[in-house]
């Protein structure tokens, strides 16, 4: 346990940003997955209105730095991937 001012502190502030973390990155899995679920009822234009509210929501967690740019690309890249696939 801490016992300085600044270190309790800091104890508060992590237990807080650490919640708030958690909830983005549990949101951008419930955007992934809305993707992948497009995906599997091969409906390609609701795959790739979702897939726009994905990347926006990851490039977002970038930003914030709650995920790798490179994980959200490689994420994206994958996505984009399963949509093109799709048939027609």
């Amino acid at each position: 346990m801490a016992n300085l001012r600044q270190s309790k502190k800091r104890a508060r502030q992590t237990v807080r940003k650490t919640s708030i973390n958690h909830a983005r990155k549990a949101r951008i899995r419930t955007f992934v997955r809305r993707v992948k679920e497009a995906c599997q009822s091969g409906d390609r234009e609701a795959a790739t209105a979702a897939l726009r509210l994905a990347q926006q929501e990851m490039m977002r967690g970038v930003a914030k730095g709650v995920l790798h740019k490179n994980t959200a690309s490689r994420t994206v890249s994958r996505l984009s991937r399963r949509i093109r696939d799709l048939p027609t």
